[in-house]
């Protein structure tokens, strides 16, 4: 069963493989993305986050999802060493987004994590009527379980930052989170928090992992650190990572789960 719906401004792509499994499962994971998109878009002007940046929502009074979000949002900021920060991409570097003592400084705009964190959770709303083997697709973020039955595997191409009709390398498993942070059809959207500048040592980050939501923010932050990315994403527990430089250079950490390029 494929579907493909727009939500959150992108293509969002469905793949459920178990013949038993009704179209209900996907409503259901469809009707979350939509609830997502209503409550943190930072384009709808009645989303909880365009209320609580133009100071008509108090942050307590916020849906708790919102308040764990960004919560969340401040922990990837400690953990990337500030560059993954939901404040900076919103308003360039005006106020403090990476002190978590001043929660809110100014607009904040959380859809790094969001998107993960939303595809993870649509995920677990397919296995809960009963998908275990499907994928789900938020604009080249995946969450993948299972098989792509009748295959034994998942295969992901990640596209080549500077070929639109390239795959750079190819993703295989059974279990895959995989996020991918570059200058692609929306051109260079990070800027490195540090400075307010984009980005000029790395086209692409792809992160492998647990949890998708935290692989979408640790690719932000690694294209966001630019020439320290190799060496910070060595560091990482429990996440792999493939990056491609500006000159063309493709690094990978030891244990990225590459699949064969056809």
């Amino acid at each position: 069963m494929l579907r493909v719906e727009s939500v959150m401004g992108m293509p969002i792509r469905i793949d459920v493989r178990d013949p038993g499994v009704g179209p209900e499962a996907v409503q259901a994971a469809f009707d979350w993305l939509a609830e997502v998109d209503m409550r943190f878009s930072t384009w709808k002007p009645h989303s909880e986050i365009s209320r609580i940046n133009r100071g008509e929502l108090a942050l307590e009074d916020a849906h708790p999802d919102v308040t764990d979000v960004l919560a969340r949002c401040l922990e990837l900021g400690e953990l990337t060493g500030g560059y993954f920060d939901a404040w900076a991409v919103a308003h360039g570097l005006e106020g403090d987004g990476r002190d978590p003592s001043v929660f809110l400084p100014g607009a904040v705009e959380p859809s790094g994590l969001v998107k993960g964190w939303s595809v993870e959770r649509a995920g677990k709303l397919l296995e809960a009527h009963g998908a275990r083997n499907y994928s789900v697709n938020a604009g080249g973020d995946i969450r993948a379980r299972g098989a792509a039955l009748p295959a034994a595997t998942w295969r992901i191409g990640i596209q080549h930052p500077r070929q639109n009709d390239a795959i750079a390398a190819v993703v295989e498993g059974n279990d895959l989170a995989v996020a991918t942070s570059g200058a692609y059809e929306r051109g260079n959207h990070v800027i490195d928090p540090h400075t307010g500048e984009a980005p000029r040592d790395v086209l692409s980050a792809t992160i492998s992992g647990d949890d998708l939501g935290t692989a979408d923010a640790y690719a932000t932050a690694a294209l966001a650190m630019g020439a320290a990315a190799p060496e910070w994403s060595t560091q990482l527990v429990g996440y792999e990572a493939l990056l491609i430089l500006a000159d063309g250079t493709m690094l990978s950490t030891r244990r990225f789960p590459f699949g064969a390029v056809d």
